[in-house]
């Protein structure tokens, strides 16, 4: 790349002239003197090494060099046209398109509300959702590949800003006739001798609860573990044991399982918006936000707390 020490304009004098056959009619071409054209050409050809054109009163001529260069300046301009045309392209469908990260409980049970009351007011504009664990979220978000996020963590990452929707609180997921669904609240000592679900160690859910609870003489024993949230709502389900989740986790108005508040500590994660910083969103992400930071809270409601039913 270091013996390229010519432009765009060199190569394009050089091929306007070449398919003319004249300087005056590929200056008019160029919008430029004839002057300025033959100093285009002439920094070409200093550049090549080579005399690319043979010049005489009545008309120019390639020379062989001239000739076997023009085929691969032709080349190198239509390639650079069209990488120009398909960024083009891909950019006027981004604007078309939003693309939003989250974690798989905000996608199951909160976007689903917020995307419908985007599309009455966007009905041209494609929706993707990235839809995985936080640490995926984070990374799409900084990468760009997400405009944005809606995540649990990333307060602490210095690429990204991250503001605070609301909190999501740890309850008691359990079938609608176990004995505990009557209470308004749970104490965490007193799951200790309930059989329960967790999801896996390596889940950011499991790493809080554990955190929290790490001081409490009594606290809960897990005697089932799943990977996903939706393995751990199965097990409830069936009557095998109870489980700790955030609210956001459990679908609204389950027909078989309530949530109970867990108290003794209240446990909670915070929810955000992640957006990259110094990122400036286009104004349909923008719009999109907008209707996350409005209708979040009331999209968050989590499963049934009616005790019994």
């Amino acid at each position: 790349m270091s013996r390229i020490n010519f432009g765009l304009e060199e190569l394009q004098a050089f091929v306007a002239v070449a398919d003319r056959s004249s300087f005056r009619m590929a200056a008019e071409h160029l919008y430029i003197s004839q002057p300025a054209l033959s100093r285009r050409i002439d920094k070409l050809e200093a550049a090549l090494g080579l005399r690319l054109l043979e010049r005489t009163t009545r008309q120019v001529d390639l020379t062989a060099a001239g000739r076997q260069f023009l085929e691969r300046a032709r080349q190198a301009l239509e390639d650079l046209e069209d990488a120009v045309t398909r960024l083009s392209d891909d950019a006027q469908a981004r604007r078309g398109q939003v693309t939003v990260a989250c974690v798989p409980s905000v996608a199951q049970h909160v976007l689903p509300g917020i995307a419908k009351a985007f599309a009455q007011k966007q009905p041209h504009v494609r929706l993707r959702v990235i839809d995985d664990s936080a640490h995926r979220v984070l990374a799409s978000v900084v990468s760009g590949e997400a405009d944005f996020g809606l995540n649990f963590t990333g307060a602490q990452e210095p690429d990204v800003e991250f503001e605070v929707l609301g909190r999501d609180d740890y309850a008691l997921v359990l079938p609608h006739d176990h004995p505990l669904a009557t209470r308004a609240g749970v104490a965490w000592a007193d799951l200790a001798d309930q059989k329960m679900v967790a999801v896996s160690r390596q889940s950011a859910n499991r790493l809080l609860v554990d955190h929290a609870l790490a001081a409490l003489p009594r606290r809960p024993v897990w005697f089932y573990e799943t990977e996903h949230v939706a393995g751990a709502l199965g097990l409830v389900s069936a009557g095998l044991g109870l489980a700790a989740l955030p609210r956001l986790s459990v679908p609204p108005d389950h027909p078989s399982l309530r949530c109970v508040p867990l108290v003794e500590p209240v446990v909670s994660r915070v929810v955000g918006l992640v957006t990259r910083r110094g990122r400036t969103l286009s104004p349909t992400a923008c719009q999109l936000c907008e209707l996350v930071r409005r209708d979040f809270g009331a999209e968050a409601g989590g499963c049934s707390s009616r005790a019994g039913g």
